[in-house]
């Protein structure tokens, strides 16, 4: 219950004191997602440099709305993803998606995931998930559109 009680603290943490939030200038990829479940919204914002895989995240940043959450797991998703390949990050986002759908059931890779194991426990809520996926599928959108404008 202890671990439990630590991961609340992080997801409230993030929160609270969110990384990378607001909107920046430059960029090469806007995108806006909904969760129609609750309402949780997010706008996102990629900057790439380089190109295909091999290109590097240099930047994300987000304007959002909605649930503590969805909210958290946005800025723990920007701190995992800058600084990146896109190959690597994108390896990240499958790491916390298999998280996502375990049900609890897998054992988070805590030097991949880092802050990102905090959402273990959401895993076994359905109705929490897209909450927790709704920044990685934006900035997934986002990174594969910046990549195509770059070829």
């Amino acid at each position: 219950m202890q671990l439990e009680s630590m991961y609340q603290e992080i997801i409230l943490d993030h929160y609270r004191n969110p990384h990378h939030k607001g909107l920046r200038e430059p960029y090469d990829t806007e995108v806006h997602h909904i969760n129609p479940t609750c309402g949780d919204e997010v706008t996102l914002r990629v900057r790439l440099e380089g190109s295909d895989d091999g290109a590097t995240v240099t930047d994300v940043s987000y304007d959002s709305m909605g649930c503590s959450i969805s909210q958290a797991s946005a800025s723990v998703m920007s701190d995992l993803v800058i600084g990146r390949t896109v190959k690597e990050a994108m390896a990240v986002g499958d790491e916390f998606l298999a998280l996502m759908q375990s049900r609890g059931a897998l054992e988070p890779d805590e030097n991949l995931l880092e802050d990102a194991v905090a959402f273990t426990g959401v895993s076994k809520y359905p109705a929490r998930i897209k909450c927790a996926l709704l920044g990685w599928m934006a900035w997934k959108d986002a990174t594969s559109r910046a990549l195509e404008s770059h070829e």
